[in-house]
C-alpha cells in the first residue's frame, strides 16, 4: 500500500506564490508517475500537471502552463507543484497523485490511471 500526503496550500493573493509538496511512502517511489488534479466546488476533479517515474517527461493542463511547474526528487520520495502568478480561478483543492505503470515518459492524465491518491490541500487565491 502506498500512502500520499500533501501540504503547502494554503491563502495567498492573486499575484503570489505557493509550493505544493507531496511525500508518497514506499520504497518503489523513482518508479511512480505522479501528477497533480485539483477541485474547485462544484466542479469536476481536473488534471492539472504530470511527471514520469525518470523526471524526463512532464505535461501541464494549458491553463497553468508557464505559470506552475512540477518537479520530483526521487530520492525523497516527494513532488513538487510551484505555482507562480496565481490566480483567483487557481483556488480549489489540490491532489497529489501515483500512478505505479507506464514507461520511462508516461505522464497520465486522467484520474482512472492513478492508483493512489491523497487527502487534498485547500489552496485559496483572493483577488
Amino acid at each position: 500500500q502506498v500512502q500520499v500526503v500533501e501540504s503547502g496550500g494554503g491563502l495567498v493573493q492573486a499575484g503570489g506564490s505557493l509550493r505544493l509538496s507531496c511525500v508518497a511512502s514506499g520504497r518503489t517511489f523513482s518508479r511512480y508517475a505522479m501528477g497533480w488534479f485539483r477541485q474547485a466546488p462544484g466542479k469536476e476533479r481536473e488534471f492539472v500537471a504530470a511527471i514520469s517515474w525518470s523526471g524526463g517527461a512532464t505535461l501541464y493542463t494549458d491553463s497553468v502552463k508557464g505559470r506552475f511547474t512540477i518537479s520530483r526528487d526521487n530520492a525523497k520520495n516527494t513532488v513538487y507543484l510551484q505555482m507562480n502568478n496565481l490566480k483567483p480561478e487557481d483556488t480549489a483543492v489540490y491532489y497529489c497523485a501515483a500512478a505505479n505503470s507506464g514507461g520511462l515518459n508516461y505522464t497520465p492524465v486522467r484520474p482512472d490511471e492513478y492508483a493512489y491518491w491523497g487527502q487534498g490541500t485547500q489552496v485559496t487565491v483572493s483577488s
